[in-house]
């Protein structure tokens, strides 16, 4: 089956992480990129990105029948998605496994459509 894990943190915790020292950077970057690493070896992530920081977001969407471009996210929020993984695992216990293992904040699992 496979599942996107969405990373998720708040808009205060992505300008921390925006600011801080390339050092810094580094080390707050281990934890995840071990995380990757790791369920890559095992060929269970499938694909997956780092998103960069909500002021970046661009959105378009219909109104009255015109698609409209608009800066920003969507949907307003005090939390942003840093990054996704896309998983091939078993079943919802594997993919909530390795969610529960990421080094991060929260971690949202949604179940893919498979064709």
């Amino acid at each position: 089956m496979k599942y996107v894990l969405l990373f998720v943190g708040t808009m205060e915790e992505q300008r921390r992480f925006d600011t801080q020292s390339s050092e810094d950077m580094e080390r707050s970057l281990q934890g995840p990129m071990k995380w990757f690493e790791r369920y890559s070896q095992e060929g269970k992530v499938v694909g997956g990105e780092q998103l960069k920081s909500s002021d970046t977001v661009t959105t378009v969407q219909s109104k009255d029948g015109k698609r409209i471009v608009t800066d920003g996210p969507y949907i307003e929020s005090k939390e942003v998605i840093g990054g996704f993984a896309v998983v091939q695992v078993a079943d919802l216990d594997e993919a909530l496994d390795m969610a529960k293992a990421w080094p991060g904040g929260p971690v949202e699992v949604w179940p893919a459509v498979e064709r």
